[in-house]
């Protein structure tokens, strides 16, 4: 015969719910066991969680940040808590059926679902490389070069050697071949991988010097990863198929949460065995994960419904981008996609300042220096309250005769400065 008791509880801001727990002959909760579990059970909804996300949206819609901020939508969650509740270690059907889709939608034989970009690309060039020594060919900027934590060499013994775009754009065949690392010399590290980025902040690399470039490679045994994380981007605005640009590459990374919307993930796509030995590899980096059909649904509806929606992302940043022109703000790389990078001291403003004043505005905008992402949940409204504070700011400096005194670059073609304030004076 069974049992149930019910347990009432509540939490720090009188929130009660209840559970109940089977009662039998093998399970009486004694008096030990009760007090313990008072002390496990939490509950982490506040007691105005609704509009506490209500403002979190707002806030997310105002903000120039990074498309990584965006959130989940009622209509997602509602279709994600729909999939499977498998374990994806062993096999998780609504996850499987993810990965066959973005490997046919790349054209590459199989995907693995993973937590992030900088696990995927980091999953890609370790299994990759087979034994040190070894080196890869990045661009200077690039993620992999400085936003992974010195991830290959950390996980695969592996030199960067991280190149500068002559042409201030992205890398070319002129740039990489004179830099490969050829021969049997035991002071040097072999060229393994090229690493190439698109969309590298906000820019398109043309497909034609990527066809240039992996034809050499492949042509001298070197293989090529594609950090894809904003590919999506690329193909929204060239109106180039996936497959297409995934083609030269023996391997890709590309990301859900980077202005598709999703709240995690990211699909690595290469060969079976590949794919199978970063499986592996997963595993090892403690990247294995559980019941992630509902992290599956939740990708696969931003797949259906938020791709759509970059060709917008673009006509905003690109509003954005003309809107500064119109000020005399210097554009430090142009809004191909989904970022403008501008410089504001060609009217006499620094990045501290306007951040500053645009957080004290009525309803305020979070920046952080010279980037700004547009993103699916960016507002027109936003784009417009940011072009009247610059222009306010600008009248204010012309109105307190400032001289302008532009800030030179640093000729290393990076556009990403954050704001920094200046020292006080003793």
């Amino acid at each position: 015969m069974r049992i149930l008791s019910t347990v009432r509880h509540s939490c720090n801001h009188n929130r009660h719910f209840s559970f109940r727990i089977p009662q039998s002959p093998l399970f009486r909760m004694d008096p030990k066991f009760a007090s313990i579990v008072e002390q496990v059970k939490v509950d982490i909804i506040t007691p105005t969680q609704q509009r506490d996300n209500a403002r979190q949206l707002e806030q997310v819609s105002r903000s120039f940040i990074s498309d990584t901020i965006t959130v989940p939508t009622k209509d997602m969650f509602a279709y994600a808590v729909q999939t499977s509740l498998g374990d994806d270690v062993y096999n998780e059907p609504s996850t499987i059926a993810l990965e066959a889709h973005i490997a046919k939608l790349t054209g590459k034989e199989a995907a693995l679902f993973v937590s992030s970009g900088t696990m995927g690309n980091q999953l890609a060039i370790r299994t990759h490389l087979q034994q040190p020594p070894n080196s890869i060919i990045c661009d200077v900027r690039a993620h992999i070069n400085k936003y992974e934590a010195g991830g290959a060499a950390i996980h695969s013994g592996a030199l960067q050697n991280a190149l500068t775009a002559k042409n201030g754009h992205h890398l070319t065949l002129k740039d990489i071949e004179p830099r490969v690392v050829f021969g049997t010399d035991i002071h040097s590290a072999p060229t393994r991988i090229i690493c190439l980025e698109n969309t590298l902040n906000g820019t398109i690399m043309l497909q034609n010097d990527i066809i240039e470039i992996a034809d050499f490679a492949h042509k001298n045994g070197i293989l090529m990863h594609l950090d894809g994380a904003r590919l999506w981007h690329v193909a929204a605005e060239t109106r180039t198929p996936i497959d297409e640009l995934c083609a030269p590459f023996d391997s890709v990374s590309l990301c859900f949460s980077k202005g598709l919307g999703a709240p995690v993930g990211t699909c690595l796509v290469g060969p079976k065995a590949f794919i199978q030995k970063a499986r592996w590899f997963r595993k090892i980096f403690g990247g294995g994960m559980r019941q992630t059909g509902v992290l599956a649904g939740s990708v696969a509806y931003a797949l259906t419904h938020n791709f759509p929606l970059l060709p917008r992302v673009h006509a905003l940043a690109k509003h954005l981008q003309t809107g500064l022109e119109e000020l005399q703000v210097r554009i430090l790389s142009p809004a191909e996609t989904c970022m403008v990078f501008y410089d504001p001291s060609t009217i006499g403003v620094e990045y501290w300042e306007i951040i500053d004043r645009a957080a004290a505005l009525p309803n305020p905008i979070c920046l952080t220096g010279s980037r700004l992402v547009v993103h699916i949940q960016t507002s027109p409204e936003a784009v417009e309250d940011f072009l009247t504070l610059i222009r306010t700011l600008k009248e204010e400096k012309v109105r307190a005769g400032v001289i302008p005194s532009p800030v030179d670059s640093d000729g290393m073609g990076n556009v990403y400065v954050r704001a920094t304030r200046p020292s006080p004076t003793r």
